[in-house]
């Protein structure tokens, strides 16, 4: 990760969650590790609950997981092969689960028609397919210390952020990341008088608090129950009010939220995970994600 202008201690705690994120995010590594949630299985096992991966996609995952540290591969005979998760791998199931909450409270999803009722509703997204539209919008480069930086400004113009996140790249170099996360909705800008804009971060951007604690406190071989006394995200600041982006027109997670006036509470550490067959679908799955366009969603 480049150099940022943060202090060193908080630059240390972002570089460990960067590279959890990059850990995290290609395409169905999560799924593959909430596979393997309830007990170690061997490759046709795993084959068969996610058959949506041909054997050019689930090697080189489990390959890579297992050099990562979170996967084992047991072998007990030539042709007698098992994947479990390591105790790194389980630790990480309840910060998947902090992941998936925040993206089944915040990305859209479109209103379907439920087929018992007719009434009109959110149509329903599997925890999986959350864990990854989220990462897909928190992975890409600089999208990290340009969140903490705004968190720990409150607002901020792009010089200033450039200053801060993205020292030695140049003044030029902010602009394109930076507006990606507007376009993401989890950053609003705003002009003044003359045109010039600054920004911060929106309502959804202040909602990764408990996000970033529980990735922090993993990265770090903390306990997750002490994540809520992150020293930037365990703050609590009025977010802005205003999403944006053409998803306006689309129904969003949730209405928006008031701003919290009290101390961000500690994050819930959830029980042990064990992932179900549902958790990873719920309905039929795109080749990839549907391409971000407007605010945070899919």
């Amino acid at each position: 990760m480049a150099t940022t202008g943060l202090p060193r201690t908080t630059m240390n705690d972002l570089s460990r969650v960067t590279e959890t994120l990059e850990m995290l995010a290609p395409r169905w590594t999560a799924w593959v590790l909430m596979t393997l949630s309830a007990q170690p299985l061997r490759y046709a096992e795993i084959k068969t609950r996610l058959a949506l991966l041909d054997d050019g996609q689930l090697h080189p995952r489990l390959r890579r997981l297992t050099d990562a540290g979170l996967v084992e591969r047991t072998e007990y005979a030539p042709r007698h092969v098992t994947y479990g998760l390591t105790t790194r791998g389980r630790e990480l199931m309840p910060v998947l689960t902090v992941i998936a909450a925040w993206g089944n409270e915040f990305l859209t999803k479109e209103l379907v028609r439920n087929k018992t009722t007719g009434e009109v509703e959110p149509e329903p997204i599997a925890p999986a397919q959350n864990i990854e539209d989220a990462l897909t919008l928190l992975s890409p480069r600089h999208t990290t210390s340009l969140l903490w930086a705004l968190k720990a400004r409150g607002t901020a113009t792009a010089k200033a952020l450039a200053a801060e996140a993205m020292p030695g790249y140049g003044l030029p170099a902010v602009y394109k990341p930076l507006e990606r996360i507007v376009d993401d909705g989890l950053v609003t800008a705003t002009a003044d008088g003359s045109g010039a804009r600054s920004f911060r971060l929106s309502v959804s951007g202040q909602g990764l608090a408990p996000v970033f604690q529980a990735l922090s406190a993993w990265a770090a071989g903390r306990p997750l129950a002490e994540a809520g006394s992150h020293p930037l995200w365990g703050i609590s600041t009025a977010p802005s009010q205003t999403r944006s982006g053409p998803w306006l027109t689309n129904q969003s997670r949730v209405p928006v939220p008031p701003a919290p006036a009290a101390p961000a509470p500690a994050v819930r550490v959830p029980a042990a995970t064990a992932w179900k067959g549902s958790d990873l679908f719920s309905h039929q799955i795109p080749a990839r994600p549907i391409a971000p366009a407007g605010g945070p969603r899919r």
